[in-house]
């Protein structure tokens, strides 16, 4: 069954944007109501909302709401604010490249409609190009999924890293909304989902959603996947992207380059399943997306048993994503099709 809600959604009683706390997840499901832009900017930060998809739609929304927030009368003071707020909204995390374009497209929108709209006719319009940001992505992954699903073979084992389900986006998802279609079409496959440390978004997230829809899976450790590649019990590996360079290379969560050179290896086919708004032909190569290295409590503070894990004093390194090079990729599903090798000439293509 799919969820009930959107992860991402706007509630026009109370002009407030609404998401699922993704931190709570799968002990309780919890709706957490936004009412600033500074506050949306906090919760993708502090991961109440992640996923690029979603991450893009919860920044325009922010957009909207710094919009309401101010108090300038004529469209130059507002702009002016909406623009403070999209540095703010930028600076939230910096990896994801949905999260900018989804806030130089509502910006460009204001801009527009500064030419000859009042500030209180703007702020409506940046609400509804929003809206219709948020719309699109569901639709946007729903193409993508049936694209995808025709590369899923039934009885296929697939490996999944991190979460890109309903959660990592409006509705629906990427490379999880690929493994949902497949198995609505009736395809008997199952799912190991890897735990993806430190934030462990596998084992929480993917496993929560999964069962929503039925899917069999298993859970196992990120380090474990390299066994069910070698020994022939996984047929497929599924992830999806923070940003995906011009040449192909793909910046994903932590782990996603490990997996793909173990897959590589074994020879069985690797994807990436990204809307095309995740590719940035800005950058030549995967070497220029910036990493975001968070927190090292997120990794200190793993518990064993109820115990911490690693001593009281110790330090700890704690990059958010890795670059898999694009010669580890079968392909990059994208709305408009899979698209394959050479990768620098085939993603320019589909950007048109």
């Amino acid at each position: 069954m799919p969820l009930l809600m959107r992860t991402v959604t706007w509630n026009y009683q109370q002009n407030t944007l609404d998401m699922i706390d993704q931190r709570r997840l799968p002990a309780a499901l919890e709706i957490v109501s936004y009412h600033t832009c500074a506050q949306v900017a906090q919760a993708i930060r502090g991961m109440v909302v992640r996923g690029a998809p979603a991450i893009g739609a919860a920044a325009a929304f922010g957009l909207a709401l710094a919009g309401f927030e101010s108090k300038a009368q004529t469209s130059r003071d507002l702009l002016a604010d909406m623009d403070a707020a999209a540095s703010t909204l930028k600076a939230a995390r910096p990896t994801a490249v949905n999260l900018a374009w989804a806030v130089d497209r509502l910006m460009a929108d204001a801009l527009r409609l500064s030419g000859f709209k009042s500030a209180d006719e703007i702020r409506l319009g940046v609400l509804a190009e929003a809206q219709r940001l948020a719309d699109e992505d569901v639709e946007i992954n729903r193409r993508m999924a049936t694209y995808g699903a025709e590369l899923i073979a039934d009885g296929d084992t697939i490996i999944h890293h991190c979460n890109t389900g309903a959660l990592a986006t409006v509705d629906w998802g990427t490379a999880l909304g690929v493994i949902r279609m497949a198995w609505e079409q009736g395809k008997k496959i199952r799912v190991l989902v890897d735990e993806t440390r430190p934030r462990l978004q596998g084992a929480r997230l993917t496993a929560w959603e999964l069962e929503q829809y039925g899917v069999p899976y298993e859970i196992i450790s990120d380090n474990m996947s390299g066994y069910f590649l070698r020994t022939g019990q996984a047929q497929k590996v599924l992830f999806g992207a923070d940003r995906v360079a011009a040449n192909g290379d793909v910046a994903n969560k932590i782990g996603t380059y490990m997996l793909a050179l173990a897959a590589f290896d074994n020879g069985v086919p690797v994807y990436a399943v990204v809307p095309t708004s995740t590719i940035d032909l800005s950058l030549a190569h995967g070497g220029l997306i910036p990493i975001e290295e968070r927190d090292p409590a997120e990794v200190l503070g793993i518990q064993f048993q109820g115990e911490q894990v690693a001593p009281l004093n110790a330090k700890a390194r704690n990059p958010a994503f890795d670059v898999t090079p694009n010669r580890l990729l079968s392909g990059i599903v994208t709305e408009k099709g899979v698209v394959s090798a050479p990768f620098e000439i085939n993603l320019k293509k589909v950007i048109k």
